[in-house]
């Protein structure tokens, strides 16, 4: 006779169930780390944040247990009835939650504080899996497409207006699923090239040359050399090429020549260059009817919207603390007892660990407290100062192989949902540790988001925990009725 309970235990990953339980408890002690205070209250007493976190990963526990029992067939069927009332909760959130640092985000219930963003992360995994599991789905139809991109962008949006910039981030994590599953490269090439491109606008907005501004010289020029190796790779056309690359290098030589007798304002000519490219490849589109060229031509007309459209992002869409952290980041300013001062005590407190760190507990910068949000957001460099360059790399190699066991489990799920899903766990897992671990660093703006398993918070890990399980569960389910 059938036997659930059995089967769900012989079947599921108990290799990823250890990594999670040691980064658990490891997250528990660098908490300890962070917080404990020898006059104050005790390890276990839940009045103190270690204590608390113990009682969150005791509820964990029991949580799991629902998960797992659950049958997997629950996730699919009632995957957008969660969605939609985890929709409906980020909505509300917007109007009945107090304002907490700045943000609307967090829900007050008597003394306990839930962040739905945490929790919307499961839910939006199980809608876009849900709906790209579809019979006869495409994500190259263009109606499929913004069916998938309206299920990411709508809980972005309603978390943004919720003024929590970094949770609405995270979601940016899903477009690595959608280029799992059949999404053209070209919309990965541009989000990187947005970057760059924001990054080097910002960075040499101020150089000036004569007329020229040299980030926006730098600019047009990569997005030049960008538009004649996408000809090159995308369509093969030698001639397009030839063509190309002969008209920019005469008008490049002409220009040069005429700025010896005259001051001339070389982003005037990139632009007509680019211009023209583009008119000529929409041209080659219709003649050869391959959208490829006119893809290649639009890249190069919206990098040159973008390029314009930097400053006014800047100054009138971010605001004033963001603009700062983008600023120190970028070394365009240094204000080391202000924007830069988590990122800067972060950085000595990491380097004051050296090889093998101070010991447990035994943490100079996290005792006195000279870090900021050191038990949340920046609790990796407790880690950096209490277990040293090895502690650090041991738990950078432990997110890695549970990141890396994640995609294994994904790719060898038998049905479009799960695989989907796993997907989206391992990209949501990547996102929070690269993004994390710049911040503390130094290498990334400070956006305010967790460290999984290691930051101090109910919701964090209970939000990490339920998209994780969700994941064992439907994993479990391959075997488990064979």
């Amino acid at each position: 006779m059938y036997n659930r309970k059995t089967s769900i235990w012989q079947t599921i990953d108990w290799l990823t169930i250890l990594l999670y339980v040691i980064m658990v408890v490891a997250g528990w002690f660098t908490i300890c780390g962070a917080s404990y205070e020898y006059d104050h209250a005790g390890l276990f007493d839940p009045s103190g944040r270690p204590g608390s976190q113990l009682l969150w990963i005791g509820l964990s526990v029991v949580l799991i247990f629902v998960i797992l029992m659950l049958d997997s067939d629950f996730y699919d069927v009632f995957s957008l009835v969660i969605y939609g009332a985890m929709i409906l909760l980020l909505i509300v959130t917007i109007f009945v939650a107090p304002d907490i640092k700045g943000s609307r985000s967090w829900l007050v219930l008597g003394p306990v504080r839930l962040q739905p963003a945490e929790f919307a992360k499961f839910a939006t995994a199980l809608a876009l899996a849900k709906f790209m599991s579809r019979y006869g789905f495409k994500l190259t139809t263009p109606e499929n497409f913004l069916g998938a991109l309206g299920i990411i962008l709508l809980p972005m949006l309603c978390i943004l207006l919720q003024q929590e910039t970094g949770s609405a981030l995270v979601y940016l994590a899903f477009f690595l699923v959608l280029y799992r599953e059949g999404m053209s490269g070209y919309f990965i090439m541009s989000g990187i090239c947005a970057v760059v491109f924001f990054v080097v606008n910002m960075k040499y907005a101020d150089v000036i040359i004569g007329p020229n501004n040299l980030g926006d010289l730098l600019v047009l020029g990569i997005t030049q050399l960008l538009s004649i190796f996408l000809v090159q790779y995308t369509t093969r056309d030698r001639t397009a090429v030839k063509w190309i690359i002969l008209v920019t290098l005469i008008l490049s030589l002409v220009t040069w020549l005429a700025s010896l007798s005259v001051e001339v304002n070389f982003m005037y000519v990139a632009l007509v260059m680019i211009l023209g490219t583009a008119i000529y490849l929409a041209f080659l589109s219709l003649r050869n009817r391959m959208w490829s060229y006119l893809l290649i031509g639009c890249f190069a007309l919206g990098s040159v919207a973008f390029m314009y459209s930097v400053d006014y992002v800047f100054d009138e869409i971010l605001e004033p603390h963001q603009q700062i952290r983008i600023k120190v980041s970028l070394g365009l300013e240094d204000d080391p007892s202000g924007a830069g001062y988590n990122v800067n005590q972060s950085k000595i407190a990491i380097g004051s660990g050296g090889l093998s760190g101070k010991g447990f507990l035994n943490g100079t910068q996290t005792k006195l407290k000279y870090v900021p949000e050191q038990d949340t957001d920046f609790i990796f460099c407790t880690v950096g100062e209490e277990q040293g360059f090895i502690g650090s790399s041991l738990v950078l190699i432990l997110f890695g192989v549970f990141i890396l066991r994640l995609i294994v489990l994904a790719e060898r799920q038998k049905s479009t949902f799960s695989r989907v899903y796993g997907y989206s766990v391992a990209s949501i897992f990547i996102f929070h540790l690269a993004i994390n671990i710049g911040m503390v660093t130094g290498l990334t703006p400070v956006i305010g988001i967790p460290l999984p398993f290691f930051s101090y918070g109910g919701s964090a890990l209970w939000g990490f925990t339920i998209l994780l399980f969700i994941f064992l569960r439907l994993d479990a389910s391959r075997k488990e009725k064979a």
